[in-house]
Order: C-alpha cells, then structure tokens, then sequence
C-alpha cells in the first residue's frame, strides 16, 4: 500500500469516528449521566443543522451559526427537561415513549416550517493533495471538532462545580439534595447541555449532507449502537466505542465496500455487548 493511500485511510477512518463521537456524545451525557434514552436525539441533532442553515442564510458566519446553533438547541432541551422529561425520571418505559413521539412532532414540526426538500450549506474551506488522492480540510475541522467535544464534557463534569453537582445528583441523589444541591435544577441543566451538544453536532453534520428533516435517522441508529456499547461512561465508554466501531466499519469500507462496512459495524457491536453486557465503561467499572 502506498503512502498517500495509507494517509487517505488513517484520514478517512479517523473522521468516520469523529462522526461517531459528534452525533453520540450528547445522547451520551443525557444516557450516562441521567439515564434517559432519549429518542429524539436525530431530531436535536436535525434542529441543530436546520438552526445553521437558517442563520447562515441571514448573512452570519457559518462558524458563528454553529455556535448559535448549539446554543438554541440547549436552550429548546432546557425547555423540554421542564415541560416533559423531569415528570419522567425512574421511568424508562415512559420517557422512550414521550421522547419517541417528540421526535414524531419535531419532524412534522419542520416539514411545515421548511418544508420536505434536501437543502444544503457549502462545505468550508478547500482541498488538500495527498499524491493521487485529495481530502476535504473540513474532515480535519471534524476530528478537531470532536476531540474539542470530548475534553469539554471532561472539563464540565471534572473540572467544575456543576460538574461534581451533577455526578453527585445522579449517582447519590438523596445524599445529594441534603447536603443542598437542587437536583431538578441540575438536571435540567444537565438535559440542556446534552441537547446543546446534539446541536452542535448537527451544525457540524450540515455542511457535508443535505438538511432535511429526517436527517437525523441517519445518524440515530449508529449513535445509539455507540453509546450503548460505550455504557454509562459519558467520555471512557463513547469515545472507546467510538474508536472499535467507526475504525472497523471504514477500514472494512475502505477494502470492500459501505455496506460490509456497516454489517462489520453492527457484527462488532453484538459482540462487544455478549461479552459487556454493561458496556465497555461498565466492563472497566468507570462512571465517567
């Protein structure tokens, strides 16, 4: 194998799990942290892109609409803990149920406001030459992009008061609200900064497919795969998962074709959860 052929593949297989890491990580703070499968994160993911495009079109920067993006999205998912989630908690059943017809209503929300048809923002930036192959430099802004995502979770959940407040109301919450934490407080923030996340991963998914309302379901199903193979630690868990299973669906895409590399995906992520029943986080014993 070549050289530029072995960088196009180390390139490429790094972004497959970028993408991983983007469209899973807020899915994964709002599982992990609060146990809440919430299966309408495709269309958080999707309000995000749909937000971009919309500032985008008002004449801002596409960097700044992302920004904007994360922070509309984080404050709709303020909004939903309050008026839906927080009645929810302990109760799997239930809120799979409320947050699967939320999906239905976002998506139908945006069909009447946008309309059904693909839309699509450029992508930034240019190309660079690897010998005979060319890479779009935004597939490098992608894999900055998640790392950046991955060391704000650490940071937010390690490094600062809300963060200890929130493992705290999570994992012991009696204990937690008598020595003074607002645990509904912190949990709706909590809610709000997966769903900021799950925005800013749709704002960064916009430029490189078409903005449509049921974007979302492209990404759902591997999301999903990612964080339940990953287990309840929100950094251990989803990034670990995101490394074994984007790495063997593009190197197994790479050397045949997309749709072995999915089957590959999916084979890898029964796998890991017969022999993890709890995940890869679970299986290590790591809350975070």
């Amino acid at each position: 194998m070549e050289l530029d052929q072995i960088i196009n593949l180390l390139v490429s297989t790094a972004m497959g799990i970028s993408v991983l890491v983007i469209v899973s990580i807020g899915l994964a703070v709002i599982f992990g942290m609060m146990g809440i499968i919430n299966l309408a994160h495709g269309e958080f993911l999707m309000l995000g892109a749909y937000v971009t495009l919309t500032v985008v079109r008002a004449g801002l920067n596409l960097w700044l609409a992302m920004v904007v993006a994360a922070l509309a999205v984080g404050a709709f998912g303020v909004l939903i803990e309050r008026l839906l989630i927080h009645r929810l908690y302990g109760r799997l059943a239930d809120s799979m149920l409320a947050t699967w017809g939320l999906s239905l209503i976002l998506a139908q929300a945006v069909v009447y406001v946008f309309g059904p048809s693909t839309q699509g923002i450029p992508t930034p930036l240019g190309n660079v030459k690897f010998g005979n192959y060319s890479i779009a430099e935004y597939s490098f802004v992608l894999i900055g992009a998640a790392v950046l995502m991955l060391l704000l979770v650490l940071w937010v959940f390690k490094r600062t008061r809300y963060g200890t407040m929130a493992r705290a109301a999570t994992q012991v919450p009696a204990m937690a609200a008598a020595v003074g934490v607002n645990t509904r407080t912190i949990n709706m923030w909590t809610f709000g900064f997966g769903a900021a996340l799950a925005g800013l991963g749709g704002a960064l998914l916009a430029p490189l497919a078409g903005v449509t309302p049921s974007m979302g379901q492209a990404y759902i199903a591997r999301a999903f795969m990612t964080v339940i193979v990953g287990g309840a630690g929100v950094l251990t868990g989803t990034s670990t998962a995101a490394g074994l299973l984007g790495g063997v669906e593009y190197v197994v895409s790479y050397l045949s074709n997309p749709f072995l590399g999915q089957g590959a995906l999916l084979i890898l992520a029964i796998v890991l959860l017969r022999v993890m029943p709890t995940g890869i986080s679970g299986y290590w014993g790591r809350q975070l």
